[in-house]
């Protein structure tokens, strides 16, 4: 089989691992990054790829992503959010372990990892469960999980209600040195509510879900992670509270780092007008004060990881009422354009965006950061800021859960490549 070399031209090069920004050329022979700017006389391209116009950089890692593998295929599986992923420009998913089964044993591990190989698009990375069944009850056999493929432990959308469990749980992670992906909340005092706590949960007659059971939740478990010295990641905030006892943990130098969804940042607990179930989120869309604290923990880099929070939702659930639809916002492949907003709001710059959506997960999970450096992996995105259009009510992926359609988006990837070889391409 001839090996495919490519050579990508004009291209806008995007390196959050060295800071460079710059227009140049990059060649990619056999499935890595041979050459950024000066390109060898005798490279020899299978194709060469106009790029004048567009970006170039890592590709995207995404830390929270239920691929509903194994599951029943009504919301999914990972044939079809897979490739929603690639069009959005990822190169690699962490997978939720709140899958049916639970990913607990590592048999289910096995499984994703399987599946995975026979879509054959980009990278899974399994994050099994902290505990059996994520029922916060007991700790799962670790050794036996990451023996499997498992790069992380996870509890998805559930807090660990025992603190002496968790506190074992972290002790047992921290010395295989794993990271830890925390649900922080007080479950009692969130109370099983659907929309935030305030004067929304109140029109619509909805119980709410307080704040307070975040900032509080965040807190008990900073301090265990302190206690035991674990590494502990939170994939999405929601509390500017939250995000100030973040910061301080990390200032007395706690190994703790966290992420924020795009809709978070884009969206207010108002979005929900009149029962919009498809933005319903866990944890739910909070009032402008909170966001406005978000972006700016993003813009610091105290929240280092921008994510899409993804969880598709089949059509069958469209009929559902606010109450009894099940929280989940599925936008991986708008994830791009949605992020682009915050670049020309003076948020972030293009650059710092990249970061939060390349190096800051692979920081978080403790993995090395990708970069356009000769013999790097060839795992990449190609995207055009300013390629306008608009929404779909469908995508790629299996779920048409989100609140953007029709929403006018500037910004599209044209290439996802992994190991150099295209997994997406979108024609200009």
């Amino acid at each position: 089989m001839k090996t495919e070399a490519r050579l990508i031209r004009g291209a806008r090069l995007l390196d959050p691992s060295t800071g460079f920004d710059g227009v140049a050329d990059l060649a990619i022979a056999n499935g890595r990054i041979l050459a950024a700017g000066d390109i060898p006389r005798d490279f020899s391209a299978t194709e060469v790829v106009d790029a004048h116009g567009c970006c170039l950089c890592p590709g995207f890692i995404e830390t929270s992503f239920q691929g509903h593998t194994p599951g029943s295929g009504r919301d999914g599986d990972l044939g079809s959010e897979l490739r929603a992923a690639a069009a959005g420009g990822f190169t690699r998913v962490l997978l939720r372990p709140d899958t049916q089964p639970v990913a607990d044993t590592p048999g289910v591990i096995r499984e994703q990892l399987a599946q995975a190989e026979a879509v054959g698009l980009i990278r899974v990375m399994p994050c099994a469960a902290l505990t059996p069944k994520l029922d916060g009850r007991g700790l799962c056999e670790m050794s036996a999980l990451l023996e499997a493929g498992a790069v992380a432990f996870g509890q998805a959308q559930r807090s660990v209600e025992d603190a002496q469990i968790l506190r074992l749980a972290l002790a047992y992670a921290a010395d295989f040195d794993r990271t830890v992906l925390l649900h922080p909340e007080d479950s009692r005092l969130a109370a099983d509510g659907v929309v935030d706590e305030g004067p929304l949960s109140l029109r619509l007659g909805l119980t709410g879900r307080a704040r307070a059971a975040e900032d509080i939740g965040l807190y008990r478990d900073l301090e265990i992670a302190r206690l035991v010295g674990a590494r502990v990641h939170f994939p999405t905030l929601s509390s500017a509270t939250a995000v100030a006892q973040l910061a301080a943990a990390q200032a007395a130098g706690q190994a703790v780092t966290a992420g924020v969804s795009i809709h978070h940042l884009l969206l207010t607990s108002q979005d929900i007008g009149n029962f919009n179930t498809h933005a319903k989120i866990l944890p739910p869309l909070r009032d402008a004060r909170q966001q406005e604290g978000l972006r700016r923990a993003l813009a610091r880099g105290t929240v280092s990881v921008l994510s899409a929070q993804h969880e598709p939702r089949g059509p069958d659930h469209g009929n559902a009422t606010m109450a009894a639809a099940p929280f989940g916002i599925a936008a991986i492949e708008y994830l791009l354009p949605l992020s682009l907003n915050l670049v020309r709001a003076g948020v972030l710059s293009l650059l710092q965006l990249v970061q939060r959506l390349t190096t800051g997960p692979a920081t978080a999970l403790g993995l090395p950061p990708p970069s356009l450096a000769p013999g790097a992996s060839a795992d990449l995105c190609v995207f055009d800021p300013e390629y306008a259009w608009e929404a779909p009510a469908k995508g790629w992926s299996a779920g048409d859960n989100h609140p953007y359609r029709q929403w006018e988006l500037r910004g599209a990837v044209r290439l996802t490549l992994r190991d150099g070889r295209i997994v997406h391409r979108r024609e200009p």
